[in-house]
């Protein structure tokens, strides 16, 4: 299978946390949307089948119209000749969401939505900066069950300086009695380019006692399973296999176009493509008919790491017969001998040809992958 992305990158307002790409002048909001559009048409049937999934990422998408987005829905059908997608999913803020905008959504094709929800304590969405309130999160969340989505996720976030264990058990509690099939629930992460990592600099934000995260993902993993959701990925959690298909090709290495400033490609063996990260400079060389975009092909090195990083971090894991026939003997002898000590300490299990992180242990996921990587 294969998948499109496409990035959208505007936003009314700045969170506090966010490094994702995107402007909050909506000068060149028209100018984009004619040229992704013409992106779209510069690189029709490049995908080596046609896409199954396509995302509107951000950003904020819900900053366009739904007429608006047709013009990109519209451009990617006509381009790689595809009638309708087996999972359509747009990102989308609780405040920019009302009845109509959710039913011309529906009658778009979109069949799954991704609410940025990220809290729902007030004081903890002000301390992010985010635009909704509570009560809107909730209220928007029932307005779109009621307009015929089904398929919801929403993104929650913990690891907060001032979140309490009672406070995070409330936002779990909330999401359960919504009845939601999805949830994406994040650690903070203070990245550099964001405003929580200026106030990190200065003195004047301390990360939460690691102790304290290690009880709120025991309190997710606990509270999650017992209500029958699985944990299939590091961030991820889905009822009844409602996994998010778009995102599970990535950690499947399979191929996919991504169209917009900022967005990424793979073409699912070992090149790579991005776009450049500029509103201003892709708008204007995509009209010019100029290069907008880098390109790299992976080494095997590289394509070792990449397996490992994107198969470990699922419930599924890795297959160590790919591994012997796709990334050759050297790099398994390799992966064997650095596993062991994981495989001893029940941090990695091993069921014929599977090895994966239990989820349980997910929160250490990335010291474990990195002492996985090749190292020359």
């Amino acid at each position: 299978m294969s998948g499109i992305y496409v990035h959208i990158p505007f936003c009314k307002q700045l969170c506090y946390y966010c490094d994702f790409h995107f402007s909050v002048s909506l000068e060149r909001k028209t100018d984009m949307l004619c040229a992704v559009a013409k992106e779209i048409r510069m690189r029709a049937n490049e995908l080596p089948q046609k896409p199954e999934t396509l995302y509107l990422g951000g950003g904020t998408p819900s900053i366009y119209s739904p007429a608006e987005l047709k013009i990109i829905i519209d451009e990617i059908k006509k381009s790689f000749c595809v009638d309708n997608f087996c999972e359509f999913t747009i990102e989308v803020n609780p405040d920019d969401l009302d009845k109509k905008y959710l039913e011309d959504l529906y009658q778009l094709g979109v069949n799954r939505l991704s609410i940025g929800v990220q809290s729902f304590v007030d004081e903890h969405l002000r301390f992010m900066n985010r635009r909704h309130s509570a009560k809107q999160a909730v209220e928007c969340i029932k307005t779109a069950q009621n307009a015929g989505f089904k398929n919801i996720n929403i993104d929650l976030i913990y690891g907060l300086p001032q979140l309490t264990l009672q406070q995070w058990r409330k936002n779990i509690g909330i999401f359960m009695d919504l009845d939601i099939p999805h949830l994406s629930a994040y650690h903070l992460g203070i990245e550099p380019r964001t405003v929580f990592y200026k106030r990190f600099e200065r003195g004047e934000l301390k990360p939460i006692d690691e102790k304290l995260s290690e009880k709120q993902y025991e309190m997710l993993e606990k509270i999650t399973s017992d209500n029958g959701f699985e944990h299939y990925e590091v961030s991820n959690f889905a009822k009844n296999k409602l996994y998010s298909i778009h995102n599970t090709a990535y950690w499947q290495g399979k191929p996919y176009a991504g169209f917009g400033a900022s967005a990424h490609s793979y073409d699912g063996n070992k090149t790579r493509r991005w776009n450049v990260s500029n509103n201003r400079k892709y708008i204007e060389a995509v009209n010019a008919n100029q290069t907008f975009w880098e390109t790299e092909n992976l080494s095997p090195a590289e394509c070792y790491n990449d397996y490992i990083l994107t198969s470990l971090r699922t419930a599924w894991g890795l297959d160590t017969s790919y591994m012997k026939t796709n990334l050759g003997e050297e790099f398994y002898n390799y992966f064997a001998k650095q596993s062991q000590r994981f495989v001893q300490q029940g941090l990695l299990t091993v069921n014929g040809e599977q090895v994966k992180i239990p989820p349980k242990y997910f929160l250490l996921s990335d010291g474990i992958m990195r002492e996985l990587f090749w190292s020359e």
